[in-house]
Order: structure tokens, then C-alpha cells, then sequence
């Protein structure tokens, strides 16, 4: 039975600041609550019993320790076809400049991308429009920090609670099969493939070879620090095309926290790079 006396100050910044170094991610103080309970299960794995004991764990020994920790404190909260009515509006973006760019493919990047539903959501819709579909489908790059969210991208396996967060049951039966359990659905081996996977440090590493018409990055900067929030922007607007567009989430915002980027004057509640 794991205890649950309350743990040092120390203790909490040795867990907190491995999160921040490992990822650029923080734990707002009004969520230190959730750390526990989080990480519980590396707890009882490690065959420790508080958080003192394994801030020590961390601190002295291997890091593998550090690792699961890292990789259970992550917030991989995501679904198929998060904020709906944003979808069907960004594959028209998408298709407006295929038909304005005909000679070129088009590349999208998803930053965050956790378990691979935002880009098989739009591999589902890219493989669905006219304009898209064929040898016009977009390449679409997915990157996360944890090699763990993107190995179970790349095999494209849903459990039943993850299917029916977002994903209409058309869709359903169109793109995906039943696993071997009745719990478990397969995403088509086909439509997988039409992703890059690659694990990703959206701070620290260099973005993705060339440059994109679209890059998505939803609901994870807001646990940024403002200063490396900034560096990311900055990262990500050498990483558009000169007309392409960034999303954000729906509370997020470049305005007052970047200089590369201004809202769209193109397609409302998008961004562009400011322009020379």
C-alpha cells in the first residue's frame, strides 16, 4: 500500500525541474496535486513508497528512473478531431493552397502530435477531399518528445475509449478494424504510413528538414515558460513557408509573446509569419 505522507519541498522541485529539463514543460503550482497520483505506478515499480524516496531514485539512480517519471508526469490528453468545426475549416485552407500551388506538395507538420490522432484525423479528411486525395495528399510530419507516445503512433492502435473520444463511428469503420480484442482497433496500416513519426524536442532540437504550409501546434506551449515559449515561436515561424499558417489552441495566442508571427489576414484565428 503506497503512503501518501506529504513530500518535501526538494523533493517536488527535484521532480518538477527533471520535467522542465527533459521536455521545456512546467507543473503550474495550482497542479502539483496531480504529481502523486501520477506517479504512483513508477512508485510501486521502483518498489518505493513515497516521493521523497524517489526524488532519490531519480537523483542516484539510473536514468531510467528519470525517464519514467519524465514520460508519466507528460499530459498526453488528445483525441480524433479535437474542436471539430477547426478541422473542417483548416482542410479548406489546405485545399485552397493545393489549388494554388499545384505544382507542389504540400507539408504538414503537428507538434505534440501524442498518440498520432490530429494527423490521422487529417490523413482521414486529406484521403476523403477531391483536391487532396492521391498523389495531391499532403506529407504530414507528427513529433512528440516521448518515444513512448510516438512508438504507439506508429503502430496505430487505439483503445475503445480512445475511438469513441471524437471519432464518428463512419470513420470508425472506415479507416479502422477490430484488434485482437474487442477493446482494441487497428488505424489502417495505409493511412498510418502516409505519417512520419519522429521523436521530437520542440525546444532544443532543430525543426524538421524544410519548410511547411502548415504547422499545428495545439494546447502545448501554455505549459511553457514565457521565455522558452518564445524560442519556440521564433523556431516556428522559420519553419513556415512564407505563406504559411500556424494553429494554436483555442485560448492561445502569439500576440505580446513573439515578434515572427501575427494573426492571419488570410483565415481567422490563424497565424503567419510577420511579413519582411
Amino acid at each position: 500500500m503506497i503512503q501518501s505522507p506529504i513530500a518535501s519541498v526538494r523533493s517536488i522541485s527535484t521532480i518538477t525541474n527533471l520535467l522542465e529539463q527533459r521536455t521545456g514543460q512546467q507543473i503550474a503550482q495550482g497542479r502539483v496535486w496531480r504529481i502523486e497520483t501520477a506517479l504512483k505506478p513508477v512508485m510501486r515499480d521502483h518498489g518505493v513508497t513515497t516521493l521523497d524516496q524517489l526524488a532519490l531514485a531519480v537523483s542516484t539512480g539510473p536514468r531510467s528512473v528519470g525517464d519514467a517519471v519524465v514520460e508519466a508526469l507528460l499530459n498526453h490528453e488528445t483525441s480524433f478531431f479535437r474542436d471539430g468545426p477547426l478541422f473542417e475549416h483548416l482542410v479548406e485552407a489546405v485545399a485552397e493552397r493545393a489549388r494554388a500551388f499545384p505544382e507542389r506538395r504540400l507539408r504538414i507538420w503537428s507538434v505534440g502530435c501524442s498518440y498520432g490522432q490530429e494527423p490521422l484525423s487529417l490523413a482521414m479528411l486529406f484521403a476523403d477531399h477531391p483536391d487532396l486525395s492521391g498523389s495531391r495528399f499532403p506529407e504530414i510530419t507528427g513529433t512528440d518528445v516521448s518515444s513512448v507516445a510516438i512508438d504507439r503512433a506508429r503502430e496505430g492502435r487505439y483503445t475503445q475509449f480512445e475511438v469513441q473520444r471524437g471519432l464518428p463511428i463512419r470513420r470508425l469503420m472506415q479507416w479502422f478494424s477490430e484488434g485482437d480484442t474487442d477493446q482494441e482497433w487497428h488505424a489502417n496500416p495505409e493511412l498510418v504510413a502516409r505519417i512520419r513519426y519522429r521523436q521530437h524536442h520542440v525546444v532544443t532540437d532543430e525543426p524538421p528538414a524544410g519548410r511547411f504550409d502548415l504547422i499545428l501546434c495545439r494546447n502545448l506551449l501554455i505549459y511553457f515558460a514565457p521565455d522558452l515559449r518564445q524560442r519556440v515561436f521564433d523556431r516556428l515561424a522559420d519553419a513556415l513557408r512564407p505563406d504559411g499558417l500556424l494553429v494554436l489552441g483555442a485560448g492561445e495566442t502569439v500576440i505580446g509573446q513573439t515578434d515572427a508571427l501575427v494573426p492571419s489576414r488570410r483565415h481567422r484565428g490563424y497565424y503567419e509569419r510577420r511579413p519582411a
